[in-house]
């Protein structure tokens, strides 16, 4: 789930995602272009998470696992893609 902080006109908003250590977890968006290789997620405690700072708006996202793509199941929020499937959206306050 990604939460929010603030920092310097923008927000820290911190995405994770439960899971078992040795997979390789990246969070692509629309706020990084779709790039399933950008923004990896580091594992601690059963959770593998990462925090981006972002600029006011609506994003929508996937996480990426060992090159599957998957909506956020903590998200409250989906929307219908391109591809026939569900992206998470999170907006940015």
């Amino acid at each position: 789930m990604a939460n929010k902080t603030s920092l310097a006109g923008k927000k820290r908003v911190r995405f994770e995602l439960h899971g078992e250590k040795g997979n390789e977890v990246y969070v692509a968006g629309s706020f990084n272009s779709w790039d399933p290789n950008k923004n990896k997620l580091r594992f601690k405690n059963g959770v593998y998470s990462t925090s981006l700072l972002l600029a006011k708006g609506r994003y929508e996202y996937k996480f990426v696992v060992n090159g599957n793509w998957g909506i956020d199941p903590a998200c409250e929020e989906w929307t219908p893609n391109e591809m026939g499937s569900l992206n998470s959206v999170i907006t940015v306050l």
